[in-house]
């Protein structure tokens, strides 16, 4: 069936397979490696970058909330020129009922 493994198979195995894969794993790590270096400048870069942003938003956000109205203070304002609006017309439509305005 299958032979015992021949010496040439072993000799191959040892002298041209495991060099072979060891010159591989070497050839990754140091790729993995240079790729980690090159990565670091962007990586650094990116969070310089995303830090300034944030603060940026966040500056942004307050000058916001300092200088334009929520929609609650716009609402009361409505509220209250509608009320006004209302009262003038009834003066008015109270006068023109009297005979006319004077």
């Amino acid at each position: 069936m299958n032979p015992a493994p021949t010496l040439d198979l072993i000799w191959w195995i040892t002298a041209i397979e495991l060099p072979a894969l060891a010159g591989l794993f070497w050839l990754v790590q140091q790729t993995r490696k240079d790729n980690e270096q090159a990565l670091d400048p962007l990586r650094r870069g990116l969070e310089t970058t995303s830090a300034q942003l944030r603060e940026a938003l966040a500056a942004y956000k307050l000058e916001v909330a300092k200088n334009y109205a929520s929609i609650a203070d716009v609402k009361a304002l409505e509220d209250r020129l509608t009320s006004h609006l209302l009262r003038i017309e009834t003066k008015l439509d109270g006068r023109l009922a009297d005979g006319g305005v004077r």
